[in-house]
Formats: C-alpha cells, sequence, structure tokens
C-alpha cells in the first residue's frame, strides 16, 4: 500500500488529493489538495477550523490537522487524476478524542493488546430518487413485492454497474448487486475486511455512490425512511473475531457442538452487543428519522425487515441479530445515516465489555417477530425516538469507559442540539391536525 504520497502521484498520475475526516454526524469533509503540496501534508496534514464542522469545537479552539492515513489511499475510479485519503484528526499535537476516526482505531488497539482483530462487512441499502427527493426515479417500479426485480434492477444497470465496475477496479471484491425491498432501493455487497477498512469503505461508498448517482442525473439517499410506505434503509453489518495473525475465526466453534456454530468468545461478544445496545441506538440510529424505520407499521411489501425489540436467533431475518452462519453474527439495527465508524468501534467497544464481563446473550429465540402477537415479554424495546437514544447513550458508563467521556459527551450534546431544532419546528401534521382545535 502507499506510503511515499508523492511518490504515488507521479506513479499513478495523480494531479489532487483530496484529504477527508468524517465528523461526529457523519459528515464527510475534505480539502482538496494538490500534488505539489501532498509531501507536506502527509507530515504535517491538511488544516480545518474544527468548530465548522460537526465536532463540538469553538471558534477560539486551535487549527485542527487532517494526517492522512496513506494505507486509505483510493483513486476515484470516475476521476483517476484525483485521488481520497481517510485522516485522523489532531490538534496541539495529539489526537482529537471525540473524533469518529480516532475512537476507531483506540478500540482496535484495546482489541489488539487482548490479540483480538475485528473484521466485518457492512449492506448498505439506498435509494435512486428523483433530485428534488420528491419520488423514486423509475416511475415504472411499482411492484408491491418490488425485491430482486430483474426488470427494475436492469434499467438502471447504468448506475449500478458503474458502482460495481468501480469497487472491481478497486479490488474490493464486489459479489453482487440487487434491487432490495423498497422501489426504488438498492443494495450492493462487497468483502469483508478488518474494521478500520471496512469504515474507510463505507464512508468512501457513501460518496461515490452519490456522485455516480448525480451524474446519471439521480440522487441517491440513504436516509433511513425516506418514504413511510416503503421499507427504510437498513445498514447491517457482519461482524467476526480473529486473532492477531487474521488467520483463525475465533468466533467459529471447534468443537462442532454449538448448534449455530458459534464459539463461547462468540457469545460473550454477543452478550455485551445485547446489554450495551440500547446505549449504542444513537450511534446505530442518528437521526430523528431512524426510528420511523425502527417499530415501523406494515409496509407496501409485507415486512418492515428493521428489528422491534433486542433479540437474537439463527438464519432468522425477524430479529434484531441473526447467526446467518458459523464464526459470524449480522446486526440488523443499523441505518443507513449510522457514521461508518462510529458503527464499527460501537460494536467493538460492546463486544470487548462483553468479554471482559463474561455477559451472557440469554437464549436464543426462533419466532417471527412480525407475525400479530408476537411474545416479546422479557425483551428489552429499542428506543422511541432519538431522546430517548441520548438519554440511553448519556447513561452508559460502559461506552464512556471505551470511547471516552470526551466523545460520547460532545456526541450527545450535538445530538441534543438536533433534537432540540427538530422540536422547534412546525411540521405539516400539526398544522392539518391541530390548527382548528
Amino acid at each position: 500500500m502507499a506510503q511515499d504520497l508523492a511518490q504515488e502521484a507521479k506513479q499513478k498520475n495523480i494531479r489532487y488529493f483530496l484529504i477527508s475526516f468524517v465528523d461526529l454526524f457523519g459528515v464527510l469533509r475534505a480539502k482538496l489538495v494538490p500534488a505539489r503540496a501532498i509531501s507536506q501534508m502527509q507530515e504535517e496534514g491538511a488544516g480545518f477550523a474544527g468548530f465548522a464542522a460537526w465536532l463540538d469545537m469553538t471558534p477560539a479552539h486551535p487549527d485542527m490537522f487532517a494526517l492522512p492515513d496513506p494505507e486509505s489511499l483510493t483513486q476515484l475510479p470516475w476521476k483517476p487524476e484525483v485521488a481520497w485519503l481517510a485522516s485522523d484528526l489532531h490538534m496541539n499535537g495529539a489526537p482529537v478524542e471525540a473524533s469518529p476516526r480516532v475512537a476507531l482505531r483506540r478500540q482496535i488497539a484495546r482489541a489488539e493488546k487482548l490479540g483480538y482483530r475485528m473484521k466485518s462487512g457492512v449492506e448498505c441499502e439506498y435509494f435512486l430518487i428523483q433530485p428534488d427527493g420528491a419520488a423514486i426515479s423509475d416511475s415504472r417500479d411499482t411492484q408491491e413485492k418490488p425485491c430482486y426485480d430483474q426488470s427494475a434492477l436492469m434499467r438502471r444497470f447504468d448506475v449500478v454497474s458503474q458502482i460495481c465496475d468501480a469497487m472491481i477496479q478497486l479490488n474490493w471484491g464486489p459479489y453482487q448487486n440487487d434491487h432490495e425491498d423498497a422501489n426504488g432501493q438498492f443494495e450492493m455487497n462487497w468483502d469483508y475486511d478488518d474494521c478500520l477498512r471496512t469504515a474507510d469503505r463505507h464512508a468512501f461508498f457513501k460518496y461515490m455512490t452519490r456522485q455516480i448517482a448525480e451524474d446519471h442525473g439521480l440522487r441517491a439517499t440513504f436516509m433511513p425512511k425516506p418514504f413511510s410506505h416503503l421499507t427504510g434503509n437498513g445498514c447491517h453489518a457482519h461482524v467476526s473475531l480473529w486473532d492477531q495473525s487474521g488467520a483463525k475465526n475465533l468466533f467459529e466453534d471447534e468443537t462442532g457442538r454449538d448448534e449455530l456454530g458459534l464459539s463461547k468468545l462468540a457469545y460473550e461478544f454477543l452478550g455485551g452487543v445485547i446489554h450495551n445496545v440500547e446505549a449504542l441506538a444513537s450511534f446505530f440510529n442518528p437521526t430523528v428519522n431512524s426510528y420511523k424505520r425502527i417499530n415501523a407499521p406494515r409496509t407496501l411489501s409485507g415486512a418492515t425487515w428493521s428489528p422491534n425489540a433486542v433479540s437474537y436467533s439463527g438464519n432468522n431475518r425477524t430479529h434484531m441479530i441473526r447467526v446467518p452462519d458459523r464464526g459470524r453474527f449480522e446486526l440488523r439495527l443499523m441505518d443507513g445515516a449510522a457514521n461508518p465508524y462510529l458503527l464499527q468501534a460501537g460494536i467493538l467497544a460492546a463486544g470487548l465489555d462483553g468479554i471482559a464481563n463474561k455477559r451472557d446473550p440469554g437464549k436464543r429465540l426462533d419466532t417471527n417477530m412480525y407475525a400479530p402477537g408476537a411474545k416479546t415479554r422479557g425483551l428489552k424495546k429499542l428506543p422511541l425516538n432519538l431522546l430517548d437514544a441520548i438519554r440511553k447513550t448519556e447513561k452508559s458508563r460502559a461506552l464512556k469507559e471505551a470511547l471516552g467521556a470526551e466523545l460520547v459527551e460532545s456526541y450527545c450534546k450535538l445530538k441534543r442540539n438536533e433534537w432540540d431544532d427538530y422540536a422547534r419546528a412546525i411540521s405539516r401534521w400539526e398544522v392539518e391536525h391541530t390548527l382548528d382545535c
């Protein structure tokens, strides 16, 4: 992988670099740096004013510098003279603790000390919509059950294939693309990898998908619930823990006795996720709109494909966590708005807490959670709105110890401000229902 970025620029005809970081709200920020200046930027970082992004800083804070990670170098397939770099934020010579990629690095370092290495993959769902956001882009995509609709998929072949071709060119290992359960919705899958690399690719994928859609006169949205009658955008994460060499999957049962093929370590990790998931909901479901996907009413297709309680199962998609295969599990709570780095950091922090405290995930459930009258007695419920989720995060001692009180408090402060903005806004529903009260 790249080490000397100036040399890489010469060899690959790179004229400009996007030195990027993701703020606490998941917004991708960048400076466009000419290749002639990249050596200095690689050494010193690109300067930013932290207050100008969602990072809980004031205008009085000193300059913040984004130090590019050469391992993340990604040439834009549709504009190869430009290369993208993920960066770690520093201020006054020290890492910015309340920043997402730094937080993930901290969890990776904690895991390494224990001899662990987390690998993960994400399933990013998105809609292709009209530029003004009023409707899906394909007026002929109207089936009640549109999932895997070949005709609708091929009507968007130009967009989908260009994104997939880009991933092939970038050696991500894409292996399938499909039309998802909602009209106008798609999903693309690529190979799992170390969690930091997955987070970097997740951040770039969202940018790339939006850009390619825009180049085709369309708009791509990862909004959790853009249309009330359709299935929302999830971002399911597949997770496994490996030894430091990356050769042995520590989640896989070696005894052959576990029905789901999971090791004792995997169950403890799973127990940590279940124990901490209410506090993690504000990371995994970070917007007001997120909670219109969770516990949503029946959609046009007949199912929401999102969880309605804290539970796990075997290969059963109606639960928050399913075990689709030996040695890994799938977390189905996350949605399209999730911050790529806080998503991975949250999973790893919760899992390490489970291992440290030998947490028991309880018995698995094999019921259809979407069936009328499904038994949920004794199960924890997911937060009903963003404010409830923030309150759970604020109270979590485990998250503050793992991720740092500075990050948790900064995140919750900014998210409370966002909730207050939402609460002050007068919606059309309120006008229609209470104007004549």
